[in-house]
């Protein structure tokens, strides 16, 4: 289960990292030429266009994304399910997501949607196997 609870670790860190793209280039610069803006950067990122906005984008979709993963995984491991089940589906969750924050941020969209729909397949499986 160690693996299982590090991928809850990580996927909870991936929202971060989704910010800190959206947010990458424009450190330095004053805010009158673009740069980030700490003062307001919730303002600043909705301003964002291209890549940076779909990171941000992105970023809210993985915290949107963490209470039924940890749920799963917990409801499993609760449940009894094997651990090695529990950690595999767990490592696929997490490898999907970095799939689809790079799909994201790369603006491919029809294979976004398709990672984002196996990502919450993962969920579900860990749900399901929770009740079996």
């Amino acid at each position: 289960m160690k693996l299982a609870y590090l991928c809850i670790l990580v996927a909870c860190l991936l929202p971060i990292v989704c910010a800190g793209i959206a947010k990458s280039g424009s450190f330095g610069r004053p805010r009158s030429q673009g740069g980030y803006d700490n003062r307001d950067p919730r303002a600043w990122l909705a301003g964002q266009q291209g890549y940076r906005a779909r990171a941000n984008a992105a970023q809210a979709n993985s915290f949107e994304a963490l209470p039924l993963f940890i749920a799963g995984v917990l409801v499993a491991q609760l449940s009894g399910v094997a651990a090695a089940t529990v950690n595999a589906l767990a490592l696929a969750f997490v490898g999907l997501r970095v799939l689809y924050i790079a799909l994201y941020v790369t603006d491919r969209a029809a294979a976004r949607s398709i990672v984002w729909m196996l990502g919450i397949g993962v969920c579900i499986a860990l749900f399901v196997l929770a009740l079996i």
